[in-house]
């Protein structure tokens, strides 16, 4: 019987990660350049005032815009960042407190807005089925502390 000899190479056992790292670094690109544009909001001057932080469950909580205009912002869904009218903030703000009941709604009201809207958001919110509603301002400059 003829022996035949075996010339195969050992099974290599190691992983090879070069392709997993071209791919992280790919997407830690996509991501950087991404990230700056998901970021959106109101651009909203906060009047301010002294007041104490916020407690836990208002850290959860649905915030209503106002900016210097008077439109209304709501920051949930889709749209965030879309001027919203009346009817749709009070429609939006019955889903959302029907679907977890007890949320905190926060109002960021322009220090130059018209204090009627900032009133008829709370009252919406109110009418909506909101338990607690609050206003959220900056802390007063201090030119001591920066």
């Amino acid at each position: 019987m003829i022996r035949r000899r075996r010339n195969r190479r050992p099974l290599m056992a190691e992983i090879n990660v070069v392709p997993y790292i071209d791919v992280m670094l790919v997407l830690l690109v996509i991501f950087m350049v991404t990230a700056p544009l998901i970021t959106t909001g109101v651009k909203v001057d906060l009047p301010r005032v002294a007041t104490g932080p916020l407690t836990g469950s208002q850290t959860e909580a649905v915030v209503i815009s106002i900016d210097r205009a008077g439109d209304y912002y709501l920051d949930i869904g889709e749209d965030r960042g879309q001027p919203t009218s009346e009817e749709m903030l009070y429609d939006r703000l019955r889903v959302v407190l029907g679907y977890r009941p007890g949320t905190p709604v926060l109002v960021r009201g322009d220090a130059g807005v018209n204090y009627g809207r900032v009133v008829r958001a709370m009252s919406i919110a109110q009418q909506a089925g909101a338990a607690e509603i609050g206003l959220i301002t900056m802390p007063p400059h201090d030119p001591e502390n920066p």
